[in-house]
């Protein structure tokens, strides 16, 4: 996707560039609301990805624009496109990320905040990111 394609399905503010070793590329967050069930609205650049993590409490994404992938430990990553809806169950090893030709955007919901922050693993590697690319 090119760039006016993203600004033209931006639905909230692309927040600030996220500075942390768990994402690959460049990728940005705004945090809509930090209440009861926080809701981020996470963009990534073309090629970026975070690390495998699991969400203690589970979480649900929103793709909102772009396209992009979520993986489970496991399984074949997924391609997710606008419209897609992804239920992470509580504990579940995964990542997500853009496709290396298009921006991606989704809202991440947490589903139950008590049970922790997220627990960031290890990167994806190259060869598990080219092969999600492969499974279009």
């Amino acid at each position: 996707m090119i760039e006016k394609d993203l600004k033209q399905s931006i639905v909230f503010p692309v927040g600030e560039k996220i500075e942390n070793d768990y994402f690959v590329g460049d990728a940005y967050l705004s945090m809509l609301t930090t209440q009861s069930n926080p809701i981020g609205n996470v963009t990534f650049a073309p090629n970026a990805r975070n690390n495998w993590h699991v969400h203690e409490g589970g979480q649900i994404l929103l793709v909102t624009g772009g396209e992009g992938y979520y993986q489970e430990e496991g399984k074949v990553a997924q391609r997710l496109k606008a419209g897609d809806v992804i239920e992470i169950a509580a504990g579940m090893k995964h990542w997500h990320g853009a496709a290396s030709d298009s921006w991606f955007v989704h809202l991440a919901i947490v589903r139950d905040p008590s049970k922790g922050e997220t627990n960031w693993l290890e990167p994806v590697s190259e060869s598990q990111y080219q092969e999600a690319n492969q499974s279009k």
